[in-house]
């Protein structure tokens, strides 16, 4: 027979502990010895290692307690349940100690993995690092803002990308960052991403876009402000497509 604080040690608990699960009907409180001493055998051993084992698996006292009552088959479903439930959360810490381990090297990565691989890539094609850093900010905004088409909206300007002739459209748009606003190249690469967008989309936007979708606003706007070329460019371009919209021919005239 076992003292309350020999039960305690042996199975790695507080005597308090203990009294809290007799409180809550987790664990029978056993008869009093001649001396008045709560005298515990090996059943309650058995049973206290079950509960501190589950309570460890952050299942709550509760569920527990409901779990004393339960069929031998209700038992086992309860912890299969349990492992599918720490094998989730096993994943998730995994996950944060690789975010942890890059943010201790200054790596940390707030964009799933296929963006940051590739963001590397704009690196080696020769973008600039103000362009690969501008693209950064805005999947992160795209990312958590539209989570649900923030995925395909990538999928779809990586392909773009792919395409050797569409990659040196986008280099040469990245490189006009520092060209006077009122420079004539500017209507010529307008004319051409028109040419490439009605190419690739026809004439709607991207079809992972819906017609209400802010997303198209919260990206140029952000391009926009970062240099008066690419807000003149901007305009070329939404002028291009009104004129072409409205059939008067007016694209790129001033």
């Amino acid at each position: 027979m076992l003292t309350i604080g020999q039960l305690a040690r042996y199975v790695g608990v507080s005597t308090k502990t203990i009294r809290v699960y007799h409180d809550k009907g987790l664990l029978d409180e056993p008869g009093r010895d001649a001396s008045g001493y709560r005298r515990y055998d090996a059943d309650d051993a058995i049973e206290l290692i079950k509960i501190r084992t589950l309570a460890q698996a952050g299942v709550p006292l509760a569920r527990i307690r409901e779990l004393r009552s339960a069929t031998g088959e209700e038992f086992q479903q309860a912890l299969r349940e349990v492992d599918e439930e720490l094998t989730a959360r096993i994943r998730g810490l995994r996950t944060t100690r690789r975010r942890l381990r890059r943010l201790g090297a200054g790596r940390l990565a707030p964009l799933p993995d296929e963006v940051g691989a590739h963001l590397e890539l704009l690196v080696r094609w020769r973008f600039s690092p103000r362009w690969v850093d501008l693209q950064r900010d805005l999947w992160i905004l795209v990312f958590a803002t539209h989570p649900g088409q923030a995925i395909a909206l990538f999928e779809d300007q990586r392909e773009i990308l792919a395409d050797p002739a569409l990659r040196r459209l986008f280099l040469e748009y990245d490189h006009a960052y520092d060209l006077d606003a009122g420079d004539p190249r500017l209507d010529d690469l307008a004319r051409r991403v028109v040419e490439a967008s009605r190419e690739r989309y026809g004439t709607g936007d991207p079809p992972q876009l819906d017609a209400a979708s802010e997303i198209p606003v919260l990206i140029q706007g952000m391009v926009n402000e970062a240099s008066p070329a690419w807000r003149r460019l901007d305009t070329l371009i939404r002028d291009a497509v009104l004129g072409e919209t409205r059939g008067d021919g007016s694209e790129f005239v001033e």
